[in-house]
């Protein structure tokens, strides 16, 4: 029997379907027309147009964030892939799963410099999982393994983005089509499971510890290990903190939570993690926001390490365990092994601590808050928005004074700290999960860098709130500048910021502004009230305000700032 052949763009189609993709985030151009042409008459897949090939690749993110599926995203050759970069790049510090379709110049002119050509696979080797150029007589002859392999890399162990560049040719001429059998594919692996000794070495620290917390970071959402996490931390009656990835992956609400340590942590999961005599660490990488110093990090503590990748174990801090394993997995055989543990004194003592130190703010300035803002967010949302942020003071804001109780609920730029990605992230998030509220925390400089997306979110009738808080500043930036080079602001200065309202009224969105406290509550309602397009609102909040506990890079939980209120007190 011969081999079916069929037009490369049917086979991409063909694989979307087999992979359950319903939508994806692209923007046309000369190499990828075969697929667009091929698009128009498909019936299971439809693309939403983004403004700029940025916003494709961090909706491709958001949608991967709340729904738990790859991602995808698409550009034509050249610039248009170019422009995926950042968000390929953030994709990659937060391990999330994206699959990027790039267009490419014929293969006959690959490598000649021709028109709107550049090497892709090349320039994104060090942000992405893996990459492919389907140029070969053998590569196009398992095109279509080739791109189930790519979803398969993207998802599986610690995901991330792959991309699979396409040249025009291959797109629009025959490749053969082969039936789908994961098992057989290069890169196919077995899930890692932990060793039984290892867990059983982890149960008996934990049952010898005197002063355990538990740290879980992003691999907890990926493994969708937040059930096994409660039930590990109410069995041993363990304090747990989060990275900023984690965050909802246990109960902010819950009072074993101690809530997000490091340079913008509370100081009470700081001082958990500064005290403990036992960490166990799961899908958390000891990034330098939470360690700082490393050699004054967390002095007497020995470590449990339980991470997906094997790379990650001792790599930064050396373990005592370490089990390269699947999040999931290890944490319900430890919960297993483990005896059940009361509270004891040191559990007392950091409820007390807690008690002794919660975030803190004034809010007699002239202008509001901007945690004010988020604080009355909180209320009224009843705590159930999807949250997406920009990067800065806002990012920081969000995850203070917003608690979350559930995974998949929080979509931020934790590694590569990218500013703009909040807005094209929620109209992914709405995208995905299109019953939900979603809601961008955003700065005054952060929202302007995707600021064009506004015209897909009025096409598409999306309902995300963008909540600015606008100090007219780089607000980050210019605190650096304020704590460590005595208020010498430069370059921070947002003065000639658009007048935001009018700008979304321009793009067909509805554009509201509040620079009174006593309004915050009925602008936030008015805003929810919408239902059929974007909304900005833009808050005139406090210039001058910092984020507080503040632990300066570098240094340790000793070198702590608190609140200048809760200094004085």
């Amino acid at each position: 029997m011969s081999q079916e052949m069929i037009p490369g763009a049917q086979a991409l189609l063909r694989v979307f379907e087999e992979e359950n993709v319903d939508v994806f985030f692209g923007y046309p151009g000369g190499s990828v027309i075969p697929i667009y042409d091929a698009l128009y008459d498909a019936e299971n897949v439809r693309g939403v147009l983004p403004r700029h090939e940025q916003g494709a690749a961090h909706a491709a993110d958001g949608y991967a964030r709340v729904t738990g599926r790859v991602g995808v995203c698409m550009a034509t050759s050249g610039p248009g892939a170019c422009n995926l970069v950042t968000g390929l790049a953030t994709a990659y510090m937060d391990s999330i799963p994206i699959v990027a379709i790039t267009g490419q110049v014929k293969t006959n002119l690959v490598g000649t410099d021709s028109f709107q050509e550049a090497d892709v696979t090349g320039i994104t080797i060090p942000i992405t999982k893996h990459n492919y150029l389907i140029k070969d007589p053998h590569e196009i002859e398992r095109f279509p393994d080739i791109l189930r392999e790519a979803f398969y890399l993207a998802r599986s162990g610690r995901p991330g983005p792959v991309l699979v560049d396409i040249p025009f040719d291959v797109s629009a001429g025959p490749v053969p089509w082969v039936e789908r059998n994961i098992e057989a594919l290069d890169g196919f692996e077995e899930l890692a499971v932990p060793d039984d000794a290892d867990i059983d070495r982890a149960a008996d620290m934990i049952e010898a510890a005197q002063r355990p917390v538990l740290l879980i970071g992003g691999g907890v959402v990926h493994a969708g290990a937040s059930d096994e996490i409660r039930a590990l931390a109410e069995k041993c009656s363990l304090c747990v903190v989060h990275t900023l990835m984690a965050k909802g992956c246990f109960p902010e609400t819950h009072p074993q939570s101690m809530g997000m340590p490091g340079m913008h942590g509370m100081a009470y999961g700081s001082y958990a993690i500064q005290h403990a005599d036992l960490l166990i660490v799961i899908g958390a990488r000891f990034d330098d926001r939470i360690t700082g110093d490393l050699s004054r990090f967390a002095p007497d503590a020995k470590v449990i390490h339980i991470d997906i990748d094997a790379a990650e174990i001792d790599k930064v801090r050396e373990a005592q365990v370490g089990i390269a394993a699947d999040a999931r997995i290890a944490t319900r055989e430890l919960t297993q092994a483990v005896s059940a543990r009361d509270a004891g004194e040191w559990e007392a003592h950091l409820q007390q601590f807690k008690a002794d130190h919660p975030l803190c703010f004034a809010d007699e300035d002239e202008l509001m808050a901007p945690q004010l803002v988020v604080s009355k967010l909180y209320e009224i949302t009843e705590g159930r928005a999807i949250v997406t942020t920009e990067v800065g003071q806002n990012q920081m804001w969000a995850a203070h004074y917003y608690p979350l109780l559930e995974p998949r609920r929080w979509c931020t730029s934790g590694g590569l700290g990218t500013m703009g990605y909040g807005h094209p992230a929620a109209i992914g998030a709405q995208v995905g999960r299109p019953g939900e509220l979603v809601v961008d925390i955003a700065g005054d400089g952060s929202i302007q860098m995707c600021i064009q997306e506004l015209a897909t979110g009025v096409i598409e009738k999306l309902p995300i709130k963008i909540i600015i808080l606008n100090n007219s500043y780089l607000g980050m930036v210019r605190q650096w500048q304020d704590v460590f080079y005595s208020k010498r602001y430069s370059g921070v200065d947002l003065t000639g910021n658009p007048d935001f309202v009018r700008l979304a009224e321009a793009y067909g969105a509805v554009g509201l502004r509040c620079a009174e406290r006593e309004q915050v509550v009925a602008t936030l309602e008015q805003a929810l009230a919408v239902d059929d397009r974007p909304v900005v609102v833009d808050f005139a909040v406090s210039k001058e305000e910092n984020v507080f506990p503040f632990i300066p890079a570098g240094k340790s939980y000793e070198d702590i700032m608190h609140c200048p209120l809760r200094q004085t007190q």
